[in-house]
């Protein structure tokens, strides 16, 4: 596969009804699904109605957004003459209780994406739906389809039941770093908790300013529990998250390691230097000021030109017109975020697809 045009690393196909996801759940999880009368698992994440979940302009009148192949192909493939993009299909999979059929809705999606998606245009690569509920089972999920080359990551949400890097979910990253499968955290919850530290919201609102501090509770987590000391190898993508809160984040996490480092003796080297290494954070929502000049001087705190995935978060509404990229970035640096990293962090988007 020739790599020639913009790598997005964050695409969203969604669902368009749990009958579509019929055909592919395992065994009697079809017939579960009908005799219980489960319409819809969609996430309530992204609520379709609302005007976040799509720009007025890719909205269609047969389909939800994000559903149909044919105005994905024409919104963004083909407009922003992309090369690959990655499908992180956020599906309401992780606030399920029972871990059977999470993992037979797991099963399903990826399945689904497999058939309806990827085998219909070459530009396309996913995520691995895995069932948060059963590291063991998300694991074997993982097992089941690291094999096809067009699954290049793990999908997980920023709010589980406890932080992500506790060792009780080591089983997904082990899985993930034996296959060279970066994990992806993506904005959205188990719902188990809630999503702000002082308890739970009264609107939509606060939940969706709310996810960004979870990706800074997730970043402590991952480096203060030995996450990347165990997996040397492992990549982290935010998805999602915002990027200017990561170097304030890292400054207080640097200043109290230093003092507290007796409590986390394996962390043998500063935060910002491990995830300078092991951490990546998609361009969308960039939120950044509009004044070029403060924006490069975000990327110089940041001190690694390496950290920048490009995404456009289609359909979601994060920019208006064409403008993915802000203004003001260096052709060298626009090229890393667009190309190289993508390129890095992704080792099988060089990889012959199976």
């Amino acid at each position: 596969m020739t790599l020639d045009g913009p790598i997005d690393c964050d695409i969203h196909p969604i669902v368009p009804s749990s009958e579509a996801l019929l055909p592919y759940l395992p065994g009697h999880w079809a017939e579960v699904v009908v005799q219980r009368g489960i319409t819809d698992l969609d996430s309530a994440s992204y609520p379709q109605s609302t005007p976040l979940a799509s720009r007025p302009d890719w909205r269609s009148d047969h389909a939800r957004p994000g559903a149909d192949l044919t105005l994905l192909q024409a919104h963004a493939l083909d407009r922003w003459g992309l090369s690959a993009a990655i499908c992180n299909c956020v599906y309401g999979v992780w606030p399920v209780f029972s871990a059977d059929m999470a993992a037979a809705f797991s099963h399903g999606l990826n399945a689904w994406i497999a058939a309806e998606w990827l085998d219909r245009d070459p530009r396309l690569r996913s995520s691995i739906i895995v069932p948060l509920q059963s590291p063991q089972l998300a694991a074997e999920e993982i097992d089941r389809w690291a094999g096809d080359k067009r699954f290049v990551q793990v999908l997980l949400p920023v709010f589980a039941d406890m932080p992500l890097g506790n060792r009780y979910y080591w089983p997904i990253f082990e899985a993930a770093a034996r296959h060279g499968l970066p994990v992806g955290i993506h904005a959205g919850s188990t719902y188990r908790n809630p999503v702000t530290p002082s308890g739970w919201p009264s609107y939509y609102v606060e939940d969706y300013v709310a996810q960004s501090q979870g990706f800074h509770s997730q970043l402590a987590s991952l480096i203060c529990e030995g996450t990347f000391v165990k997996f040397p190898e492992l990549k982290v993508v935010f998805i999602e998250s915002g990027f200017t809160w990561m170097p304030s984040a890292l400054w207080r996490l640097n200043k109290y390691w230093q003092g507290l480092r007796m409590e986390v003796p394996w962390v043998d080297r500063s935060p910002s230097e491990i995830a300078r290494e092991h951490i990546r954070l998609t361009l969308q929502p960039v939120d950044a000021p509009p004044d070029p000049e403060l924006l490069n001087r975000f990327m110089t705190h940041m001190e690694s030109e390496d950290m920048l995935l490009f995404s456009s978060d289609y359909p979601h509404w994060q920019f208006d017109r064409d403008e993915v990229v802000p203004p003001g970035l260096s052709p060298s640096l626009l090229r890393k975020i667009q190309y190289d990293n993508p390129r890095a962090t992704y080792s099988r988007l060089t990889e012959r697809a199976q």
